[in-house]
C-alpha cells in the first residue's frame, strides 16, 4: 500500500525534490471513488512527477460531511487510492483542511477539482502553482448517495 505517515512522507518528498522531482499534490475525502476523482488523479499525475494524495481521515470526513459519512472508512479509502495507477503516495490528514499537510510537504502543485474558486484553494499560498481540473458533468459522491437512497431507500 501507498499509504505513509506525514512524517515519513515529508522526508520522502524532501529526497524526491532534491532529485528534481515536480511534487503534485491533491486532497478529498473519496468516500467513493468515480469517474470524477480518476478525472483529477490522472490530469495531476500529468502536471509533475509524483503525485501525493492527502485523504481525510473518518473524523474529519465525518465532521466535514455529517454523522453518517464517511461510508467507506478511511484504511479501505486509502487501499483503494494506493490501487490507482496515477497515485503514488497517499497519507491520512484528520485537521478540517490539508492546510498544515501542505505547508509541510511543500509540493510544488496543488490540483482540485473546478467546483473550488481560485480562493477557495487551501494552501493556494504555499505552492508554486495551483490547477483546477474541470468536473465531469453528474460526477459526484453526493449524487452517488442520492441514487443509491433513492433506490434502496
Amino acid at each position: 500500500m501507498k499509504l505513509y505517515s506525514r512524517e515519513k512522507l515529508k522526508n520522502i518528498v524532501a529526497k524526491l525534490k532534491k532529485n528534481g522531482k515536480k511534487i503534485v499534490f491533491t486532497n478529498g475525502c473519496f468516500d467513493l471513488i468515480h469517474a470524477g476523482h480518476i478525472k483529477v488523479f490522472e490530469r495531476a499525475k500529468a502536471l509533475g512527477d509524483v503525485l501525493i494524495v492527502g485523504l481525510n481521515s473518518d473524523s474529519s470526513v465525518k465532521r466535514l460531511k455529517g454523522p453518517n459519512r464517511p461510508l467507506v472508512n478511511e484504511k479501505s479509502r486509502a487501499y483503494v487510492l494506493s490501487a490507482l495507477e496515477p497515485v503514488d503516495y497517499v497519507t491520512l490528514f484528520s485537521e478540517d483542511t490539508p492546510a498544515q499537510l501542505i505547508a509541510q510537504l511543500e509540493p510544488d502543485i496543488l490540483v482540485k477539482g473546478g467546483d473550488y474558486k481560485i480562493n477557495e484553494i487551501v494552501g493556494r499560498d504555499d505552492v508554486k502553482k495551483v490547477v483546477r481540473v474541470p468536473l465531469l458533468k453528474g460526477r459526484s459522491t453526493t449524487e452517488l448517495i442520492k441514487k443509491i437512497v433513492k433506490l434502496y431507500g
